[in-house]
């Protein structure tokens, strides 16, 4: 009977990891080193990464047959992760090592020339899986950041192919995650988040900052149109320090998603902040089968689309779905993946293509129909699904020069009171306003006898679809809790309806 060992590892699949089976075989016969089970390039390549790794590390490497079988085989392999478990499985099929130490462990790790294990990308998933599936998991030192996140006692840095075969021989035992960043604390580098704008260092500009707090209560789409200079930016960039910070849960969710990014997980609980620029093309939008986009990578927090009619028109339509179901799901002919990106959408844009449209002092020269082009750019089922539409003008002298005496509320103030307005939604219904379906809109969204009068006025003069409706009666609650009220008033009905400009058609030319 041939040698044969089996080694475990988990491969990326979308925030899933499933289990993979690294098969080695040695057979007679003329020297070849073959692997099948549908690696990509990088994993194939790593036959000449192990073969050296092992030769420079001292072992011998078998001069017959060999053949490597990653299982299942119709599942997609790719990354470095694999070196290490095909070093391991060559040592234990050819009796350098016992093959009974390959039990209830996963190995994962890049290899160098020399042996020695470096960082490999997009391992959080798999940590995470393989934790919860109670093995012992064996990965590079340099990953110990990551590592460091995943609750488990049975993570074990190495950061040689030595180490890890010592280990395996009965010798010194891996040290513990923990114990390694202990005794190293230069091995890893936190990220931390950066830092927000403050909400009063925005001047004027009192009807966007109330429609930013709402949105922020209810986790409401925006969208900001005004000339440049107006503060559109510089509002969107407060957002995140409205927010809450992230639960233990979600930001485990969002480092696994920055982890496949090829990213590290940046610490702290602030929620993710991303400003793609138009030129992003849809695969930076919505990813793809292996990476995330900038979508999944605003997952729990805020995508920022500065200037949207400069995005290409196909790229903003596939916001359309992940804005309705918080997932992103990519069909190929083979595989279908998909990645979370429950987002809240921020956007901005000009009044026109030069910027001024409006202007008192005269200086938009483009048509009535160049402006209507302009906008075009932007589809209406779009728009639609945007919660809030807001019109910011430009900014008076007095504010300008600091000459007003304003009240700026900074922003621990107002997160405070978004903050008290989530919880009453948690409590009431276990999720946001924005989040609501339409069965629990009936439920929760009941309006006395002057709502109804005003809403159903609203309708028949704005001619509002069925989307918007429901839109209006999540802003309308969430006025509602920010104000701490049990039930919808006329006030936080009216109000939902200022907020849906482009609706009541006050946002024009």
């Amino acid at each position: 009977m041939y040698p044969i060992s089996t080694v475990l590892s988990r491969a990326p699949a979308g925030l899933a990891a499933p289990l993979v089976r690294v098969e080695v075989h040695l057979g007679t016969g003329l020297p070849t080193f073959a692997m099948v089970g549908l690696p990509e390039a990088v994993v194939r390549e790593s036959k000449e990464r192990v073969r050296s790794a092992l030769v420079t590390s001292g072992f011998e490497f078998p001069s017959g047959r060999i053949t490597v079988n990653l299982s299942p085989v119709d599942l997609r392999k790719e990354g470095g992760r694999f070196d290490l478990p095909i070093a391991v499985g060559i040592l234990a099929a050819s009796r350098q090592i016992p093959q009974t130490s390959l039990a209830k462990r996963e190995f994962y790790g890049e290899l160098s020339l020399s042996g020695e294990l470096r960082e490999t990308s997009q391992l959080l998933p798999a940590l995470i899986a393989g934790a919860q599936s109670g093995s012992e998991l064996i990965l590079p030192a340099a990953n110990g950041l990551e590592a460091r996140w995943v609750a488990s006692r049975q993570l074990k840095l190495a950061s040689h192919l030595l180490q890890v075969c010592d280990a395996l021989k009965g010798g010194t035992p891996l040290p513990r995650v923990a114990a390694y960043c202990t005794a190293n604390p230069s091995s890893i580098d936190p990220v931390a988040s950066s830092p927000h704008l403050d909400l009063a260092d925005v001047r004027g500009q009192f009807g966007a900052k109330r429609a930013l707090e709402i949105a922020a209560a209810g986790e409401h789409g925006l969208l900001m149109l005004g000339p440049p200079g107006a503060g559109k930016t510089l509002l969107a960039q407060c957002l995140p320090g409205l927010l809450p910070p992230l639960s233990p849960r979600e930001w485990l969710e969002v480092a696994s998603l920055q982890s496949l990014a090829g990213k590290r997980p940046a610490s702290g609980s602030r929620r993710p902040f991303r400003n793609p620029q138009h030129t992003a093309s849809v695969a930076a939008l919505i990813g793809s089968l292996l990476k995330p986009g900038e979508l999944s990578l605003a997952h729990r927090g805020v995508l920022f689309l500065d200037e949207l009619p400069e995005f290409a028109r196909n790229a903003l339509e596939a916001l359309r779905e992940p804005l309705e179901s918080g997932v992103v799901i990519l069909s190929r002919a083979k595989q279908v993946c998909e990645f979370p990106a429950q987002f809240q959408l921020v956007a901005a844009m000009n009044p026109c293509a030069c910027g001024y449209a409006g202007d008192p002092h005269g200086r938009c020269r483009c048509s009535a129909e160049l402006i209507q082009r302009y906008r075009n750019r932007i589809s209406g089922p779009l728009i639609d699904r945007i919660d809030i539409h807001v019109e910011l003008s430009a900014l008076p002298v007095a504010h300008l020069m600091n000459d007003a005496v304003e009240v700026a509320e900074n922003s621990a103030c107002v997160a405070m009171r978004v903050a008290a307005a989530r919880s009453i939604q948690l409590e009431r219904q276990g999720k946001v306003n924005a989040r609501l379906s339409n069965a629990e809109i009936e439920k929760i969204c009941i309006l006395d006898v002057a709502s109804k009068a005003l809403l159903r006025l609203a309708i028949a003069r704005l001619g509002l679809s069925a989307r918007a409706y429901t839109r209006v009666l999540k802003l309308a609650r969430t006025c509602a809790d920010l104000a701490g009220a049990r039930d919808i008033r006329k006030a936080d009905a009216c109000e939902a309806v200022q907020l849906r400009g482009l609706d009541r058609g006050t946002i024009t030319a």
